[in-house]
């Protein structure tokens, strides 16, 4: 058995009931659920439609997504998030960038390494190397008036974990980015690199080994082999291309608000909702969130 989800943007819920009735009918599903009156709801589905990525790409045009999952083991007993452009709205080193005013050349390459047109760890040293002498104390400037945190973080760490889930958060950006949000959310433990220092000042270089793709992968799997669950117990959340690896891994690979070249290697895509969709896809109510 199956599952279809469909979701919008909490802060403009437009989801039709026509819709959902029309879809169900058309492919055969179960009986509706709504997760959320005009924010969410789910049918069961006894095998994948064939045109399952045209309605996908018609309801995309209407603030809609949809997302259809195995129905057995739904739930998840991890969390492995990514955090730039995941958990926070922002990149955390085109920020640094900004104020070091080299911020336009910054962002171009970080656009371009998370759309996977460039190698993650050429394109992190060449980045950091530009925010050298800035003053290390730009970062918790830049922490405390720059970083917000993307809707609905909080309340997906404290459903899940209320249920007994486990969450890390693992990042291709700073460790003095990651523990800090790490610790707002309620994650268990973070992973990410480390930007050198020396005297106060930035020194223009990242610690070693640098963490990018394949550290998500290694976290997926040491993680869960030291909680003693799987890989399909696991929901793994992200947007860059450095985040395929462990998306493909995870029982549920969600590409949240992802780089078009990063969407378009996955099946689970959200590009209209909050992070609560990762509730919803694992079948939480509105009326089941917890608040942090």
């Amino acid at each position: 058995m199956f599952v279809c989800t469909l979701l919008t943007d909490p802060a403009n819920p437009s989801l039709e009931p026509a819709l959902i009735d029309n879809l169900r009918n058309a492919w055969g599903g179960g009986d509706v659920q709504w997760l959320a009156v005009d924010e969410a709801a789910a049918f069961s589905l006894e095998t994948v439609p064939d045109n399952r990525w045209e309605v996908w790409a018609d309801v995309q045009k209407l603030g809609v997504d949809l997302v259809i999952l195995p129905m057995a083991g739904r739930r998840k007993k991890m969390l492995l998030a990514d955090m730039d452009s995941t958990m926070i709205q922002q990149e955390c080193i085109d920020e640094l960038a900004d104020v070091a005013g080299v911020g336009d050349r910054v962002k171009d390459i970080t656009a371009r390494a998370m759309n996977g047109e460039l190698d993650f760890e050429a394109a992190i040293r060449e980045r950091v190397g530009l925010l050298k002498d800035l003053p290390e104390s730009v970062i918790g400037d830049v922490l405390a008036t720059r970083i917000t945190m993307m809707p609905g973080g909080s309340t997906v760490l404290a459903t899940m974990k209320a249920h007994g889930a486990y969450a890390a958060l693992v990042s291709g950006g700073f460790t003095a980015f990651t523990s800090a949000v790490a610790a707002h959310l309620g994650f268990d433990e973070n992973r990410a690199n480390t930007l050198l220092a020396e005297d106060g000042v930035l020194t223009g270089d990242v610690g070693v080994p640098i963490l990018g793709q394949q550290a998500k992968v290694d976290a997926l799997e040491e993680i869960t082999a030291r909680l003693g669950i799987t890989e399909a117990d696991v929901l793994a959340v992200g947007d860059g291309a450095n985040d395929l690896g462990m998306l493909d891994r995870a029982g549920m690979g969600v590409a949240l608000h992802a780089k078009p070249a990063v969407a378009a290697q996955c099946d689970v895509r959200v590009n209209f909702g909050d992070l609560t969709a990762l509730l919803y896809l694992q079948g939480y109510a509105r009326s089941e969130f917890v608040s942090a």
